[in-house]
């Protein structure tokens, strides 16, 4: 079971009722019984306070999708392998395996990213062997271990 807990904010006044200090230590709490959840459940993660903040830091897997040794297809096959493409990462992301995807707009080798929410590396990696353009040779895969707080959001 992923849980969903982003990560938590503690306030720390000096100023504080009782009932404060107790919401803040539930709230510490919170984040450290969230870590212990996602460990029992086979992720990687920890928890660090800095300044007034707690963060629930997460392990994820960056998934670079990069140029393949066969970049031959046709029009026809090459629309087909798209199309399988985009279902297998629209999968990904509905089922809860990937968080962030897409594309590079440059001419490099990396062609796009896929960043998977998966227990090891192993398994991102299996998962993303899974796309059809992977398959066809189209695109190869890296894949790199990455840690950042729990529910971040681009901004």
């Amino acid at each position: 079971m992923i849980l969903s807990l982003i990560f938590i904010s503690c306030h720390t006044d000096k100023s504080t009722s009782a009932e404060e200090d107790k919401e803040e230590k539930e709230d510490k709490i919170s984040a450290e019984e969230m870590s212990k959840h996602l460990q029992e459940d086979g992720f990687k993660s920890f928890t660090y306070k800095e300044g007034d903040t707690t963060y629930l830091m997460q392990q994820y897997y960056m998934v670079f999708l990069k140029t393949g040794p066969n970049r031959d297809q046709d029009s026809l096959s090459l629309a087909k392998l798209q199309q399988q493409h985009m279902a297998h990462l629209e999968r990904m992301g509905n089922e809860g395996y990937a968080s962030l995807i897409g594309p590079f707009e440059d001419s490099s080798d990396i062609k796009g990213i896929a960043v998977y929410n998966t227990r090891t590396l192993k398994e991102a990696d299996s998962l993303a062997n899974l796309d059809p353009m992977v398959k066809a040779g189209r695109l190869t895969i890296e894949v790199h271990p990455w840690w950042t707080a729990k529910g971040n959001k681009l901004n």
